[in-house]
């Protein structure tokens, strides 16, 4: 079972930056897509951030140029930078990975455990 490790969230004043990280625990085949999602309180699980592995990218409306995703396909690591936060922002982000773990394995799906995003005004 390949582990998302996250991290990065935190505490942050409107208009302030947060930079969210995450790695998967093992060395595999490829990753393919790496994307964020958001889950504010009371709200459904939202896409906010795409990459794939040409690192074309893909945003939900409220977050262009704002948000920035980035990955490293050699550490297998992506990132979400964060600016210009607002309190609507806040909510718990969770990275996902496609991942195929060896090259005669099917792709499969793994999540991370989540990291708290918290807005003040």
């Amino acid at each position: 079972q390949v582990q998302l490790v996250e991290s990065g969230g935190g505490l942050v004043q409107a208009g302030g930056s947060l930079r969210l990280s995450c790695t998967a625990s093992e060395s595999v085949f490829r990753v393919n897509t790496m994307a964020w999602f958001r889950r504010a309180p009371g709200k459904e699980r939202e896409l906010v951030a795409k990459i794939d592995t040409a690192s074309n990218t893909n945003y939900a409306d409220h977050v262009k140029d704002r948000f920035t995703i980035s990955r490293d396909n050699a550490k297998n690591t992506m990132w979400l930078q964060m600016n210009n936060l607002s309190p609507e922002d806040t909510a718990v982000y969770y990275c996902n990975m496609n991942v195929k773990r060896e090259i005669d394995m099917p792709q499969q799906t793994f999540w991370g455990q989540g990291t708290q995003v918290t807005v003040s005004v």
